[in-house]
């Protein structure tokens, strides 16, 4: 199992219980962030990638296999890592699965669609407190931690 992390739109606390549960599971992971979000921190392991666009998602797409997890914000690279039999979590904790990602996919063409017509909509909240407490409960399970954690 590799753990793989969109870092482009990761926030740094989800960073943080990343790489503490990682260490838990024994596991390594690998965050992948374009070169306009360079920075240095020790406790991580970081691929760099130029800033065109997709460049992250493409990168997690082809390296990803069967039984890895990926952390993504992107329902379009969930969707590709479902298809590949891997699984994926969101920063706020929401597992995807393959019953919901059609709707999640439809979600986003309409806001899309609501943008490019020169409406706005509501950009996601600040991470809260029981975001951060879903994801840690959610992506310790993904790895195995869950019996181990209670």
């Amino acid at each position: 199992m590799q753990i793989l992390v969109d870092a482009d739109a990761c926030p740094q606390q989800i960073q943080k219980l990343i790489v503490e549960l990682a260490k838990a599971a024994k596991q390594k992971c690998l965050f992948i962030s374009n070169y306009a979000h360079f920075s240095i921190n020790d406790n991580q392991e970081f691929l760099y990638v130029d800033r065109s666009f997709q460049a992250v998602d493409l990168v997690i797409a082809n390296r990803v296999a069967a039984g890895d997890v990926v952390v993504t914000q992107d329902y379009g690279l969930a969707a590709l890592v479902l298809a590949k039999g891997a699984q994926a979590i969101s920063t706020r904790g929401m597992v995807y699965a393959d019953q919901q990602i059609d709707q999640l996919l439809e979600q986003r063409h309409l806001m899309a669609k609501i943008r490019r017509g020169g409406g706005r909509h509501s950009g996601p909240a600040k991470i809260s407190q029981e975001d951060l407490e879903r994801f840690r409960k959610n992506f310790a399970s993904l790895l195995g931690l869950y019996n181990k954690e209670g």
